[in-house]
């Protein structure tokens, strides 16, 4: 699972433009709860060639937004680390002074369940940089509660509770992997899941696809998932899932245009049946489909098809 990130320090990590980048400066701020993986995020965005400065104080974030937008600028792209240390409280005014200028500013969010965190701080022997004399818990649930306005103002929150290394590492790919253009790209996700396993935390939008007859309780479809052919077959050919494919894709054809106009980068759709493996696998792949119609860079994730 994905651990560290313990520190409260400010990391500042920074692409050269080069020739042939865009011209236009972009912040991207990686924060959320020490041991989320702030650190891994940083470190996996240093291995696609982003070049990482630590321990910038708050206040100078506009100063180096200021830098990054000037005409030759040799870093046109900027992403900051962001934990509770010492003035996060100016951290937040700092982003939105940012925002008020020309340059783009996105939000990541790396959450993690309060077990999970436990778990990880115990296996590290790690000390929370909140807990002073409070309990492991105590410091996590704290860190919550400061965090909570930043949490708010995220463009895209991500769950790293049951990613490992590698898994935070395709997630960072996805989001930030391939060239910036959040002016004009909505970067899609479609996310298949398990209501036994939990409904993600770190969707925008939930759909339930238990009302569809499920093929687990056919015995040649349940070894079988949704990516295989009978399965897809079974599910979409039943008229309710035609029909309701196609009401979502309505829906889209009315938000979608509207987040683009309010600057929104990044959207997850989650789909969920019973256990994560046939109904919603299947639909996720259609949905996707659909979308990537629209003209979206649609991705699909199945996040319990292997449980």
């Amino acid at each position: 699972m994905v651990s560290g990130g313990g520190t409260t320090t400010l990391r500042l990590v920074v692409t050269s433009s080069g020739p042939d980048s865009s011209p236009d400066s972009e912040f991207i701020v990686i924060t959320g709860l020490s041991g989320a993986g702030r650190s891994l995020a940083a470190d996996h965005l240093e291995d696609l060639g982003w070049f990482v400065i630590d321990n910038l104080p708050p206040q100078l974030i506009p100063k180096v937004a200021e830098l990054a937008s000037a005409p030759g600028s040799e870093f046109a792209q900027v992403v900051l680390v962001v934990g509770t240390g010492p003035g996060f409280e100016d951290v937040l005014p700092a982003l939105r002074q940012v925002r008020a200028g020309d340059t783009p500013v996105r939000i990541l969010f790396l959450d993690a369940s309060t077990s999970m965190l436990v778990q990880r701080y115990e296996s590290t022997r790690r000390r929370h940089p909140l807990s002073d004399e409070q309990t492991i818990v105590d410091a996590i649930e704290r860190e919550r509660v400061l965090l909570d306005p930043v949490k708010a103002e995220a463009d895209v929150v991500v769950d790293t509770s049951d990613l490992n290394v590698h898994q935070l590492r395709e997630r960072i790919v996805l989001l930030f992997g391939g060239e910036a253009d959040p002016a004009s790209r909505l970067r899609t996700n479609v996310m298949s899941f398990g209501y036994k396993h939990g409904v993600p935390l770190d969707v925008d939008v939930v759909f339930d696809c238990r009302f569809l007859p499920n093929p687990h309780w056919v015995a040649e479809l349940r070894p079988h998932s949704g990516l295989d052919q009978a399965v897809r077959e079974f599910v979409l050919d039943q008229p309710e899932a035609g029909e309701f494919i196609e009401r979502i894709d309505a829906v889209f054809e009315v938000v979608v245009p509207a987040y683009v106009r309010e600057g929104k980068s990044y959207l997850t759709v989650a789909l969920g049946c019973t256990g994560g493996r046939h109904r919603s696998v299947a639909l996720a792949e259609a949905l996707a489909s659909r979308l990537e119609g629209h003209g979206l860079a649609a991705s699909v994730t199945h996040r319990d098809i292997d449980r």
